[in-house]
């Protein structure tokens, strides 16, 4: 890994390496049909110009640009060129040539002026930091009528065992802590519709994205993926000491492997909001 790579890696909470973008595309999988049913809400539609505000890899680039057809376009923002190669090798290889990538921290991308029909971030005002200007721009590069979706957290603290488990809960409180210690703010979704209405937007939708589920549902891959890798980078980042993670890695071997068990997942808020 080069030295600007290792560096770009350090700066994302859960870096930017292979495993991370693996584990990006199982979260896709996942959250995708939630995607899939906010865009129809918000009535993304062929022809339309979208932005991916925070691509990353670009799962959710491609099914946009899809969505959109070939009369449409989708611009993918992302800071990560690891991250946009990927995007660009899946493009291709699903023969789609309607995606524009732009390479640019958010904390300072600029946008064309009323240039989109739409916007779409998931897990993205969490991370930056100055997420309320994001949203300034990005409003700006909306047309008149323009449509704003997000899902962000607003209760991650809500991510718990059942029955409880205190070492469960010490791995969230420290990823809370690293994730805030990074300049990002986990609960971030609590102020977007004030932010959006303040700007110039009207909330179409708000609702709250929450399950309880078990070992056998498809969904806790998500979790389980996102544990795997996240113990992993506390240590990296000694947010975790060595031993304590050992600890923490046994306790969630257990909750994944026991099959009474049930996950409380965090508090996501899907906000679908249009320009006036």
């Amino acid at each position: 890994m080069t030295d600007a790579i290792a560096a770009a890696d350090r700066d994302y909470v859960l870096g930017t390496h292979d495993d991370e973008i693996a584990r990006l595309g199982l979260q896709h999988t996942v959250w995708r049909p939630r995607a899939l049913g906010a865009w129809q809400r918000a009535g993304f539609n062929v022809g339309q110009t979208i932005i991916d505000v925070g691509s990353g890899p670009g799962y959710a680039t491609l099914d946009l640009a899809e969505l959109v057809g070939a009369g449409g376009r989708v611009i993918a923002v992302d800071r990560s060129r690891r991250f946009l190669d990927t995007l660009e090798a899946g493009r291709r290889a699903r023969g789609i040539d309607n995606v524009t990538v732009v390479e640019s921290d958010l904390d300072d991308a600029t946008f064309d002026a009323s240039v989109a029909n739409g916007a779409w971030c998931r897990w993205v005002l969490a991370f930056v930091q100055r997420p309320r200007d994001l949203l300034a721009r990005i409003a700006g590069a909306l047309k008149p009528g323009g449509v704003f979706v997000s899902h962000e957290y607003f209760e991650y603290a809500s991510w718990r065992a059942v029955p409880r488990s205190p070492l469960f809960e010490e791995f969230v409180s420290a990823t809370i802590a690293n994730w805030r210690a990074s300049g990002g703010e986990p609960d971030i979704g609590l102020e977007v519709p004030r932010w959006l209405e303040e700007l110039g937007f009207e909330i179409e939708s708000t609702r709250t994205l929450i399950d309880v589920i078990s070992p056998r549902d498809y969904m806790w891959q998500w979790p389980k993926s996102f544990m795997e890798i996240g113990l992993k980078r506390l240590v990296t980042l000694g947010a975790i000491e060595v031993g304590k993670a050992r600890i923490i890695e046994e306790e969630l071997e257990r909750v994944g492997n026991s099959p009474d068990m049930r996950m409380i997942t965090p508090g996501v808020l899907e906000v679908i909001a249009r320009k006036r």
